[in-house]
């Protein structure tokens, strides 16, 4: 009887630290959707595809990644808050959906704080400034100059109003001491059409974003948001090394809906950290010109209270009104 009380008081034992596991291991129910509120091909689209990929050979079912435009992505974040319980979905999203349309706009749709949990930060990324080739200047000190003996021309190009582009360009101008008007267009796309056409002079975008065109010859990069010089293009200073002090970048961070399961977001969490560590994953990203970011959700959710604290004096101040 003594040794069936010890074989039975081990078995339950090794149920009760086999259990935690057995829920780990839990499968997420497929298909995962990867919601993105910017058009194919644009920065925020190329990290959901490289990471929803690996994400799909990780846990073993369909992941699609969804393109819902519209609104500076204020669309793609109401539709993933409405998502029913119980599917699986998460929402690819950067600072002007989660920090700047919340502080600007009366009536959002949704609370960026109450209506989704943060899962993990994937990359961060710089800001440069580019110029037209027509633009006869090659330093941030020669153009400030040229603005402001030509001040009908201080027209800065931005991907979208209200964007985290749009607040910089503001702050730029502010340190320049430039009264400048900034332009806001409906993407990336139609923002460097304008630029190497010469309709607008400059222009404020995410750095692996110009890098492509500068490198053809098309524009020229005068300054990195970065507090260092980027790997990408180690050539071009800092905005503080031209003379302007400003530091500035941006991030994409995956969310999910606040009706998704704890141990679900945490499965989801961990996947994706371990998808982030995974070599090819970082090369993928280095290809296309962006810094892998590997976050656990703590991490992620107190980079967020810090990036909310440093941007919502900024956006503020700014006065800017939709």
């Amino acid at each position: 009887m003594k040794r069936r009380l010890i074989l039975i008081g081990t078995a339950l034992a090794a149920l009760a630290t086999a259990a935690p596991l057995a829920l780990h291991a839990q499968p997420i129910e497929g298909p995962l959707r990867i919601v993105v509120g910017y058009a194919p091909g644009g920065s925020s689209d190329r990290v959901a595809r490289i990471v929803g990929d690996k994400l799909q050979a990780k846990l073993g079912i369909p992941v699609v990644v969804e393109n819902k435009t519209g609104a500076g992505g204020r669309l793609a974040a109401q539709q993933v808050k409405a998502t029913p319980t119980g599917q699986s979905v998460l929402m690819l999203a950067n600072p002007a959906v989660m920090v700047v349309a919340p502080l600007v706009f009366k009536d959002n749709g949704y609370d960026a704080e109450r209506d989704f949990t943060p899962v993990s930060q994937v990359n961060d990324y710089e800001f440069g400034l580019a110029v037209a080739t027509a633009v006869p200047v090659r330093e941030l000190s020669h153009l400030v100059a040229w603005l402001r003996s030509n001040p009908e021309k201080a027209n800065f190009g931005v991907p979208a109003t209200g964007s985290l582009p749009h607040f910089f360009a503001l702050m730029t101008a502010e340190k320049a001491g430039v009264q400048a008007q900034v332009i806001g267009y409906r993407g990336s796309g139609p923002l460097l059409t304008d630029l190497i056409g010469g309709q607008v002079p400059v222009a404020f975008d995410t750095l692996d974003t110009l890098l492509p065109q500068a490198e053809s010859g098309k524009l020229r990069i005068l300054a990195t948001s970065g507090a260092k010089r980027s790997p990408w293009s180690p050539a071009v200073p800092t905005f503080k090394e031209a003379g302007l002090n400003l530091v500035a970048t941006g991030w994409n961070t995956f969310f999910a809906p606040a009706s998704m399961p704890k141990d679900k977001v945490e499965r989801l969490a961990t996947a994706i950290r371990d998808v982030m560590q995974d070599p090819d994953t970082q090369r993928k990203f280095a290809d296309a010109k962006m810094t892998p970011v590997v976050s656990t959700q703590v991490q992620t959710v107190a980079m967020l209270k810090a990036y909310r604290a440093q941007w919502a004096p900024v956006v503020q101040k700014s006065g800017y009104q939709p």
